[in-house]
């Protein structure tokens, strides 16, 4: 039987320590929407011998705008502050995501995944008077994804071994 999944079985991994060995860390504490908007770039054509077009996909583009609550310790505010102060452009503003679907097989501990480059785009931080602070910032994915498996209790991922399935 067919069952809905959960919002927290997708889980996005954020590589907090880019310049070192991964330290991947869950987006989520001071966030309470998160979608990957894969942006898809496409060509019309109408070719002479038909009457209706044609539509194809070319690429995506996806990204992931975040609004998240400012929570001092949490290991995701906290590096995507540091960009924030140091105003990160280019390869400064780099890490690497892994978007984990905890509703697929489980192998040994692992999930089905897919490990991206990104560039994260401040958009805007502060907030209204009374409230607690926010940072809006954007998660630009770069390249192509790399599939395979990411284990949530040793936040390790390994490459091809059936991610995405």
């Amino acid at each position: 039987m067919a069952g809905k999944i959960k919002r927290s079985l997708f889980a996005i991994f954020m590589n907090t320590t880019p310049t070192e060995t991964a330290t991947y860390a869950r987006m989520g504490q001071g966030i309470t929407s998160h979608k990957v908007d894969y942006n898809p770039e496409t060509s019309d054509e109408t070719y002479v011998s038909e009457d209706s077009g044609t539509t194809d996909v070319e690429s995506y583009k996806p990204t992931i705008a975040t609004q998240q609550t400012a929570i001092q310790g949490d290991e995701v505010f906290d590096f995507v502050d540091s960009l924030r102060q140091s105003r990160a452009v280019l390869d400064a503003a780099r890490t690497d995501i892994v978007m984990v679907n905890l509703y697929g097989t489980e192998a040994s501990g692992a999930y089905p995944a897919e490990k991206n480059t990104v560039s994260i785009q401040i958009d805007d931080f502060g907030g209204d008077g009374g409230k607690s602070v926010e940072i809006n910032y954007t998660v630009n994915m770069v390249g192509d994804p790399i599939k395979g498996t990411f284990n949530p209790s040793t936040k390790t991922f390994t490459a091809g071994t059936g991610g995405g399935e």
